[in-house]
């Protein structure tokens, strides 16, 4: 039962960043948010680490290790995080939650490219009804403008970031806490990111409201902080057991959307996330099963 509520609660909240981040860029331009929320994220579980648990297991990291979380940290945050909230100002909320679910069915795809391993048929074809989904869902959106196309190739692009960040995180062999790894890498991807945001934003845009406030505590805390913290405490029970918990975030996603931005749900939104999740059950079915 402890694992099934962990199990829910990471989907819960991993879902929410879509519409966190809608709320945000209402108040701030989506680097200076993203900015904040990574920085907020790393004092914490940096603080956490280093001055609360000062657990001989929270070290310094070596030079090796700094390369290495400078490299995840780019990936993973100032590319990744850094192009989806700048097309979450393009792109339905539901819309981001889906394409986030998406992320299993492309680190299969990118792990089997790098290691030069032939693609199997299934994951072809997971790949392929996942992205069929997305743009499914995303079709009637692409008349409003609350979606544009722009704004969907660059959440789809943030996707590929990830995978390779992923694909990059599991090729190392870290000697470090987990915690101590996700709080340099947010830190270290913020800091990666500030001359894209000095140059890209207008600082006199932000507006220091309790949307604001709100949104970005709830970025860095809820999602980046408790979120994760829940995903390595799933990884760690079971891997492939863990993944499962990625078939619900576009459900809650969808649910969050409507209910607090008041954006549809048809037809094309339940066939699109049908396809998602199908695409999603393929990809992982070989590795239910063993």
């Amino acid at each position: 039962m402890k694992n099934i509520l962990i199990g829910l609660l990471f989907a819960m909240l991993w879902a929410s960043a879509s519409v966190a981040t809608k709320f945000g860029i209402l108040s701030a331009p989506p680097l200076i948010l993203g900015n904040l929320r990574f920085f907020i994220a790393g004092v914490v579980l940096l603080g956490y680490c280093y001055f609360i648990s000062r657990d001989k297991q929270y070290r310094w990291p070596t030079a090796s290790e700094w390369k290495q979380l400078a490299i995840f940290g780019f990936l993973n945050t100032t590319v990744y995080l850094g192009m989806y909230v700048i097309a979450m100002k393009h792109t339905a909320a539901g819309i981001g939650s889906l394409a986030t679910s998406t992320n299993p069915l492309l680190i299969v795809l990118l792990s089997s490219w790098i290691m030069g391993r032939k693609a199997a048929k299934s994951e072809i074809i997971s790949i392929i009804i996942g992205m069929s989904g997305i743009a499914l869902a995303t079709y009637p959106l692409l008349k409003s403008s609350d979606t544009t196309l722009s704004g969907v190739t660059i959440l789809m692009l943030s996707m590929v970031a990830v995978s390779f960040a992923s694909v990059y995180y599991a090729q190392i062999k870290w000697t470090l806490p987990n915690l101590l790894i996700n709080g340099w890498q947010v830190t270290l991807g913020g800091l990666f990111l500030i001359p894209f945001t000095l140059v890209m934003s207008d600082f006199s845009a932000v507006q220091w409201d309790s949307r604001l406030i709100y949104s970005v505590l709830w970025l860095s805390l809820a999602v980046s902080v408790v979120g994760l913290i829940c995903w390595f405490y799933l990884l760690k029970i079971d891997t492939v057991k863990a993944s499962l918990w990625l078939f619900l975030c576009p459900l809650f996603g969808f649910f969050y959307a409507w209910w607090l931005l008041d954006e549809p749900i048809t037809m094309y939104t339940v066939a699109g996330t049908f396809l998602v999740v199908t695409g999603l059950y393929i990809g992982q079915r070989k590795r239910l099963k063993s």
